[in-house]
């Protein structure tokens, strides 16, 4: 288990990277917050590795409030896109 644990903590860490690299370099705006969104998501799962790994539900009501934000935020975003086009 704490090979696993070691391997998806690494994943998010570079996912992460990626996206912040994406949020400095986005050519566009609309990159820019869909690479926020991404980086919303990846510390929802970090929260979610953190729960599994002490074994407690502690942040359950702060992931149901990134994924709600992050839901709200990525249609709010399209409908702003679709309307200027």
């Amino acid at each position: 288990m704490t090979v696993a644990i070691i391997i998806v903590s690494v994943m998010l860490a570079v996912s992460a990277a990626g996206a912040i690299f994406r949020i400095v370099r986005g050519p566009s705006i609309l990159d820019r917050v869909l690479a926020a969104d991404v980086l919303l998501a990846i510390v929802g799962g970090a929260l979610v590795v953190d729960m599994v790994v002490n074994r407690n539900l502690n942040y359950l009501a702060l992931l149901i409030a990134i994924s709600l934000i992050g839901f709200i935020g990525s249609v709010t975003v399209a409908r702003f896109v679709t309307d200027r086009r």
